[in-house]
């Protein structure tokens, strides 16, 4: 499968937009589209980190809402005490995702509007809630069980049950990302299953 041609539609370009809840899968999908179908994939937590990086406008603006215990001693964020934040106050989110999504927003169209390639993968967890949906031709969403979503992230960022359970609860459900997406990925089975749904999905 590694050597196979996607076709071009139309010469049209095909901008999927891959979503889902925290911890579903979406990275699995991701790194798959771009190891086997060498796709470019664009990620929109690169773009959050480029946007608070050391100097940035936007985290000198954090750095004073929050005060300077929100940096660290080398002057860069405390991710961590951000997160204490922000998933514990709804508030809070909405300023900081006010600062960080106008400028995801444009570096996704700097690198669509330069890359001259049929098929281009946006990776943006928050793809409906931040109102990016115009900048896609399609929505995919992996999803699986509520169970398996709290108990993987509970062991990738080594949280609790409750700290997981809050950041579950600041996204949209899951259930209406499933009922807006063209493609709804089920990840709740093996990465071979997934895998297989994924090649139905891009070579329809």
């Amino acid at each position: 499968m590694t050597d196979y041609q996607l076709p071009i539609t139309n010469y049209q370009k095909r901008i999927i937009g891959l979503t889902g809840g925290i911890s579903t899968g979406k990275s699995t999908v991701s790194q798959y589209l771009a190891h086997e179908y060498h796709l470019p994939v664009l990620d929109a937590d690169i773009y959050a980190r480029e946007a608070v990086q050391l100097g940035s406008p936007i985290l000198n603006a954090i750095a004073q809402r929050y005060g300077k215990n929100i940096l660290q001693a080398d002057g860069t964020l405390d991710r961590q005490q951000l997160a204490r934040i922000i998933f514990n106050n709804s508030t809070e989110k909405q300023w900081l995702e006010r600062q960080i999504h106008p400028y995801v927003r444009d570096r996704f169209e700097q690198e669509i509007y330069q890359l001259s390639v049929p098929i281009v993968v946006l990776v943006i967890p928050l793809l409906f809630e931040a109102e990016m949906t115009d900048l896609v031709t399609e929505i995919w969403v992996v999803a699986c069980s509520p169970q398996q979503q709290i108990a993987r992230l509970m062991q990738r960022d080594n949280l609790t049950l409750e700290q997981a359970q809050a950041r579950i609860n600041s996204q949209m459900p899951l259930s209406e990302k499933c009922k807006r997406a063209d493609v709804v990925l089920d990840n709740s089975s093996s990465q071979e299953e997934l895998k297989q749904q994924v090649d139905s999905a891009i070579c329809p």
